[in-house]
């Protein structure tokens, strides 16, 4: 098999293409080193495209490895025809070889084994063959022996027939026959389990399900496996039997005397050995399905989580939530540094309250904040009406926003948290985080567990190594595409970085503690176990915003200095203009054919490309052109809400059926897929992401639950909008 011909024929590429992309990462390269660095050699393949590639190339290498094993197990037992070679090399999937193996592999003793074991074999053969003047009664006589307590012809054909049973159901071309009509034709069902079938739970919309496999949606699949595992709903496969004994009838049964007995071992074989079996396979294919699909949505919010844009140059004051145990906050400066943290109690009492505003008054005057950052959780929304309180009372100039905790008290408890404020109680750091989360959410955000954020769906019931792969991937790429300062980056954020792993990124920091700040990119190469290779990977993707070269504040890779030198001097400009005088390099920089200066100066038209946009924005942050948090100066309460009010909220989570939108009450609001655009859209994912400011219609409010249902379509207002 060429493998790579298989992955550029499925992904709709060149063959060139990917045999180069695939020799780059066999030679060690990172996918973001050669989506950003090796356009000219990869036709421009985009990391996404990469990534497929690299899970494709992964899959296939996996099964030629599993066919060649098979090939040797079956060819040990001296059993391996050509005709059973040929279909072994020939299957496309994992699960083809599996069903070629199956009759080859050691099992426990069966049925079929122990009537094999008392020589019943020859007359299974016999019966298969279903002569059309034989009398099955007559040559089961021939079987009769005491000692293997075969006493009786019945015993022979019951032996027999288990033998028979088990054949058609190791039958591979049958197997897969019969798993594919399955899922076209059969249901999933589920049904209250009898031991909770009174009892109040989230399942209860399952408690009587019916839906045909081929359609089920996948999050759907994995509400269907937490409420089995957690014992509220008995689930099964529910497929027309009719339909796959005829399958199986029109393959194995003839005319004849054996043809009743034939056919009695082949339903006997469906039901007790093909039926579970493949209901267990068409489970699991679904599950995987599923996970699939949760696993993207997660990266893909994720993504937008950790691209949000940083809120610069701010004093920031971090209020972690909290009732009983009192609200943590902190007051951070522009640079993140921590400048004072304590604990306020306003949920337990007036006298507290006011206390607790004349605290946070201090506070604010004392370090001139200019923003409140409130994390999402416990107590949230009542720590927002007195942060409101208190900017109404006093008239000041200072506005808040929630933030995501999610992961916080994960960060709190960590070695790094431990090692980052020795001296505070966890509570305290989580304030820390949640102000740090405003300022430059990639930045604190990589300091937790990619799946402690709280962005995906039934994320905890996905394999968490397939999880942490795809999470760790987005993280990764992030990272890159944002660039690092390497004279502030922490070791979380470094050991992100193109090529460099967290051993690597703790010897920088300790490095940079030692000797200063870096000067240029070359100084990497003097940390101990960055070698040539790791710095080729990472040096394009580190910034030094005052480095003795303007090109290490850009994404000017090393080894394209001197072509980016050669393009600014054409124009009559130095590397040591990019400082001060950007704007008229611009102008000139814009007029230039990348096409022109490619043939010029030997070079590839789309690294010339980019070292054109490089020159043109210098220390450019991508973020900075997505939308900036939704900032508030006062609260909005359930009652305050009306059906056809337009509001303005900031989208939390998209899932599989809709996005999930703070608009300033307790709870998130949820516009459902069928509300999200006026248009037909698969995926919600279509109209919106995680972080978008959008505006929305109220359609439905449930006191009682504290569910308030949104819309995104007919947005003309019948209300004052809030």
């Amino acid at each position: 098999m060429d493998f790579n011909e298989v992955i550029a024929r499925e992904l709709g590429l060149k063959l060139n293409q990917v045999k180069e992309a695939v020799n780059l990462l066999d030679g060690g390269n990172t996918i973001p080193f050669i989506a950003r660095y090796r356009k000219e050699v990869t036709g421009e393949l985009d990391e996404n495209v990469l990534r497929d590639i690299v899970e494709r190339l992964d899959y296939l290498r996996r099964l030629e490895q599993r066919k060649t094993e098979v090939l040797r197990l079956i060819d040990e037992q001296g059993k391996l025809t050509e005709e059973l070679s040929s279909q072994i090399a020939a299957a496309a999937v994992l699960q083809d070889v599996e069903d070629l193996y199956r009759p080859y592999k050691q099992k426990r003793r069966t049925r079929a084994t122990i009537a094999k074991e008392k020589g019943l074999e020859p007359l299974a053969d016999w019966l298969l063959v279903q002569y059309t003047r034989g009398d099955p009664q007559a040559e089961a006589e021939k079987y009769l022996n005491a000692e293997f307590e075969v006493n009786s012809t019945e015993e022979a054909l019951a032996g027999a027939m288990d033998i028979i049973a088990e054949t058609i159901a190791d039958d591979a071309a049958l197997r897969k026959r019969i798993r594919e009509q399955t899922i076209r034709t059969a249901d999933v069902v589920a049904v209250a389990a009898a031991k909770k079938a009174t009892e109040r739970s989230p399942f209860e919309m399952y408690y009587d399900y019916r839906e045909p496999v081929r359609k089920i949606p996948p999050h759907r699949v994995l509400a269907l496996n937490r409420g089995e595992k957690e014992e509220f709903l008995s689930v099964k496969i529910d497929v027309p039997l009719e339909n796959l004994q005829r399958i199986i009838e029109m393959r194995y049964v003839k005319a004849g005397p054996c043809a009743p007995l034939v056919q009695k071992a082949a339903h006997d074989g469906y039901k007790r050995l093909i039926e579970p079996s493949i209901e267990r396979e068409v489970r699991a294919e679904l599950s995987a399905q599923a996970e699939e699909q949760a696993i993207k949505v997660f990266a893909a919010n994720l993504r937008q989580l950790l691209l949000q844009p940083p809120v610069r140059g701010k004093m920031v004051l971090g209020l972690d939530p909290g009732f009983r145990t009192g609200c943590k906050w902190a007051i951070v400066d522009e640079t993140g540094k921590l400048h004072q943290v304590g604990v306020i109690y306003p949920h337990t009492g007036k006298g507290k309250r006011e206390e607790a505003k004349a605290i946070l008054r201090k506070a604010i005057r004392e370090y001139d904040v200019n923003i409140i950052a409130i994390g999402n959780g416990t107590a949230s929304r009542e720590t927002e009406e007195v942060v409101a309180e208190l900017i109404q009372e006093d008239g000041i100039p200072v506005e808040f926003t929630l933030v995501s905790e999610a992961g916080a008290s994960v960060y709190s408890a960590s070695k790094l948290a431990g090692e980052e404020f020795p001296d505070f109680d966890l509570s305290l750091r989580s304030a820390v985080s949640i102000a740090r989360r405003l300022q430059d959410p990639l930045a604190e955000l990589v300091k937790i567990e990619p799946k402690a954020v709280g962005v995906g769906q039934y994320q905890h019931d996905v394999q968490p190594k397939r999880l942490e792969e795809s999470l760790h991937g987005v993280v990764e790429s992030c990272v890159n595409v944002v660039g690092v300062d390497l004279n502030t980056a922490s070791a979380s954020l470094l050991q992100y970085v193109a090529g460099l792993k967290p051993a690597v990124a703790k010897n920088i920091v300790a490095w940079r503690d030692e000797h200063g700040k870096f000067s240029n990119r070359d100084q990497l190469k003097k940390i101990p176990r960055l070698g040539a290779q790791t710095y080729v990977q990472c040096a394009g993707f580190i910034r030094l915003p005052d480095g003795a070269n303007p090109l290490e504040n850009t994404p000017v890779h090393p080894e394209s200095y001197q072509l980016a030198e050669n393009i600014l001097k054409g124009i009559g400009h130095t590397t040591g203009d990019l400082r001060d005088r950007i704007t008229e390099i611009r102008n000139k920089l814009v007029v230039l054919d990348p096409k022109e200066l490619a043939d010029e100066f030997g070079a590839g038209v789309p690294t010339v490309r980019d070292i054109l946009d490089a020159l043109q924005r210098p220390g450019r942050d991508p973020r900075e052109d997505l939308p900036r948090p939704l900032l508030r100066r006062d609260v909005t309460h359930l009652e305050d809400l009306s059906e056809g009010m337009i509001l303005e909220g900031t989208v939390r989570n998209v899932v599989d059926f809709g996005a999930f939108v703070d608009i300033g009450v307790k709870h998130d609001g949820l516009v459902h897929i069928s509300q999200l655009s006026d248009k037909f859209i698969k995926h919600p994912m279509e109209a919106v992401a995680v972080g978008d400011i959008v505006k929305i219609r109220v359609i439905g409010i449930d006191k009682a639950r504290e569910r308030v249902s949104l819309s995104m379509r007919d947005l003309t207002p019948n209300a004052s909008a809030v």
